[in-house]
């Protein structure tokens, strides 16, 4: 019997195993723990993007200057790596219009604003009391209408996910708890508020993926929120298990190995091998979703960083503007330097401040020179080794660094550089101050943009190779229907010289007929004279 079989047999199973790399940095959570999640103030306008995860747009259902309620539905997905839109609160639509993202320096995406109206009028939600009996589909069905997405960063929806994992046959979920990066509390804080809620989620993502046994897995250090997690776990046969605090041991890879001891194929997937991860933040979106019968419009986000007088975590409704947070928490703008958007290893520098929260936005965090100075001068490589000590996916960042360098696409691939989770472990130990894992993002980004290109030929050569097969083909019908009508023109010649022919003889028999009938005619009356000649001479 195999370690996960093992696993699933068990009743209480809190087995941890070791996993590979990974780091220890300070942590930086204090501050933004010592408040409630706090709701906010309803801001002047939001700004909710129309772009889906795979770079589709969604539908717009809404024209601009329609009114709207909160939770009403405004924006359709037009692939299944999307999902819809509600409006998170009520107001007018004021102008559907391009604005700058997370992620990107130049893109734009296109955006629906809200005036807001401060009024907060809702549409009436529809909670599912009986959910228990429903089947899997059907629940995954209602996840996708109300929009519940992955909250943990990928923001891959759930519905997508699920049915992904019903295929093959999901013998464990892991509700991820191991918020292991500096400055994010946002799951913990929900985990020590809302253990209850989060539970009753992990139960509905069960049903819905038809997953044999459900765990939660959570930091060792998260004393508060773990104390909540054993007393709203002590009716369920969901179990807790404790991951030891080491970054990044809340990496979808590393928490199956942590759990399971089995590691993701290169390449693959947890589905491979029976495994499904979903976030506490989805969970908790889940059983809003069917329990509350609440559309997914809102999110646990952490605001941090020195300039902030009041650092904490709040419930933030989707399209809030980042410079509405900052000022809610007291932002001194003389030492703020810049804004990073997610955690200080893997998060994003901000080009522009004026983007907004979105399902995937986890944290924000005002940078000074305090806790974020100015990065010392790169240095030449010294091959120590360090890095490919704490990379968790057992690459070889020195390679991989020098492959980038001289943008050898064909060794980078042979290095599994896709592998790469971007931790940045590898930049945080180098003692030459080298930015690897940038190296490596930038090197992704040249690989995915040769991959399009490849396809944009491939599909441009196969227009081409189809309008030359088009055109071969419409000569050759041009010159069937030659030959059909000359043929045609042909056989309609022939037969019209027939038909003269037989008709220039079916009159000379019908004027032989007609000479013989006037013979035989004139023959007959001769003869009837003679014979009554005959009689008057007697």
């Amino acid at each position: 019997m195999n370690f996960l079989a093992r696993l699933l047999s068990s009743q209480h199973s809190t087995a941890v195993h070791k996993t590979t790399g990974g780091i220890t940095p300070a942590h930086f959570k204090e501050h933004s723990l010592r408040s409630q999640i706090m709701p906010t103030p309803l801001p002047e306008e939001l700004w909710l993007s129309l772009k889906q995860r795979d770079g589709k747009m969604l539908e717009s259902l809404v024209s601009v200057g329609d009114r709207v309620l909160k939770n009403q539905l405004i924006a359709t997905p037009t692939t299944a790596y999307g999902a819809p839109i509600h409006a998170p609160t009520s107001g007018q639509i004021k102008e559907i219009t391009a604005k700058h993202v997370v992620n990107s320096f130049a893109e734009r995406q296109l955006h629906i604003v809200i005036a807001v109206d401060g009024q907060d009028k809702f549409e009436p939600l529809q909670p599912m009391t009986q959910y228990q009996s429903l089947s899997a589909s059907q629940l995954i069905e209602k996840l996708h209408d109300q929009g519940v997405g992955g909250l943990a960063g990928t923001d891959f929806p759930t519905p997508g996910k699920l049915n992904l994992t019903m295929q093959s046959q999901t013998q464990l979920l892991i509700i991820n708890a191991c918020e292991c990066e500096p400055f994010i509390t946002a799951d913990e804080a929900l985990v020590r508020e809302k253990a209850e809620q989060i539970v009753l989620g992990a139960e509905i993502l069960q049903q819905a993926s038809n997953a044999e046994k459900c765990i939660v897995a959570i930091a060792n250090e998260m004393s508060d929120a773990i104390q909540a997690l054993k007393l709203a776990l002590a009716n369920s046969v969901i179990e807790l298990v404790l991951i030891p605090t080491k970054y990044p041991a809340g990496g979808e890879r590393q928490i199956v190995q942590a759990v399971t001891g089995k590691e993701v194929p290169s390449g693959g997937l947890p589905s491979d091998i029976n495994v499904l991860i979903q976030n506490v933040d989805t969970a908790y979106a889940a059983y809003r979703a069917i329990v509350i019968g609440q559309p997914c419009i809102s999110r646990i986000t952490t605001l941090a960083g020195t300039p902030l007088k009041t650092p904490k975590n709040f419930e933030v409704l989707f399209g809030t503007p980042i410079p509405f947070l900052l000022e809610l928490c007291g932002n001194d703008v003389l030492t703020h330097e810049s804004t990073i958007v997610g955690g200080s290893l893997m998060g994003v520098t901000l080009f522009d401040d004026n983007v907004a929260i979105s399902r995937a936005t986890n944290c924000v965090i005002a940078a000074s020179l305090k806790w974020f100075p100015d990065l010392p001068a790169e240095l030449a490589c010294i091959r120590c080794g360090d890095c490919a000590d704490v990379c968790p996916a057992k690459l070889l960042p020195q390679q991989l660094y020098a492959f980038s360098r001289s943008q050898d696409s064909e060794n980078l691939e042979d290095q599994n550089l896709s592998d790469c989770i971007e931790c940045g472990a590898c930049s945080y130990v180098c003692p030459s101050n080298i930015p690897l894992v940038q190296y490596f993002r930038a090197s992704k980004a040249t690989e995915l943009a040769q991959v399009q290109q490849s396809q944009l030929s491939e599909h441009w050569q196969e227009r081409y190779q189809y309008r030359q097969y088009r055109l071969k083909k419409d000569k050759e019908e041009s010159k069937n229907r030659k030959a059909r009508l000359t043929k045609d023109r042909s056989t309609k010649t022939d037969s019209a010289d027939f038909s003269r022919s037989k008709a220039k003889a079916d009159i000379a028999a019908a004027v032989s007929r007609v000479k013989k009938r006037k013979t035989e005619s004139a023959l007959r009356k001769t003869q009837e004279a003679q014979d009554v000649t005959g009689k008057s001479q007697t």
